[in-house]
């Protein structure tokens, strides 16, 4: 094929194309409640008759995500999110910890690119990793666990340039420290606001 056939076959898919992808993307800030449901991350031992337990404690959040909306129903979205949260050493009193996740999620929108007010639904994968005490992030020497998420929210368009969403999401993963009783998996629930710059 030459290659002025070549360019206007693909000017043609670019124009067939076009009114089925949306242009939109945005970039966005949010915080709110870090809660962590089944909070109990396994036995440290015995208190006299009585077992104790390391559990978490919930916290604050804040969150980065760069959203792609590359149909006019469906998106991507890229994130970091940051927990500030403690650790309950059964009755010998609590620290703080840090948890930082990276997560993908895919968005299911039930209005088109371009509406003022968006609800969606989505699910992704992603890693958390927990700095408890006596380790950083510049060491490198947190537990990582990988998992799952899944959620909704509802982003509203207040200006061509700006929006604010509000965040509903479960970051599922498996328990970090591998301690005896460590039963089930873990549950990090976000309920959060942000403010969007929209591209």
């Amino acid at each position: 094929m030459s290659g002025k056939r070549l360019a206007l076959a693909w000017a043609a898919v670019a124009a067939i194309s076009t009114p089925a992808w949306g242009q939109g993307a945005e970039a966005s800030v949010s915080a709110g409640s870090s809660t962590f449901p089944n909070r109990n991350l396994g036995q440290l031992g015995a208190q006299g008759a009585v077992s104790e337990f390391l559990k978490l404690e919930n916290g604050v959040r804040i969150a980065g995500r760069f959203t792609i909306n590359n149909y006019r129903f469906l998106g991507h979205e890229f994130g970091y999110g940051y927990d500030h949260s403690g650790l309950v050493f059964g009755s010998q009193g609590k620290v703080g910890m840090a948890v930082h996740q990276g997560f993908y999620d895919f968005l299911a929108y039930a209005l088109p690119e371009g509406s003022a007010f968006r609800p969606f639904v989505c699910g992704g994968v992603g890693f958390s990793t927990f700095f408890p005490p006596g380790t950083s992030v510049s060491y490198g020497n947190g537990v990582t666990k990988f998992g799952y998420n899944y959620g909704a929210g509802v982003k509203v368009k207040v200006s061509p340039l700006f929006g604010i969403r509000l965040d509903v999401r479960d970051y599922v993963t498996g328990k970090p420290f591998d301690l005896p009783e460590a039963r089930g998996l873990l549950h990090n629930l976000e309920v959060s606001a942000g403010f969007s710059v929209l591209f």
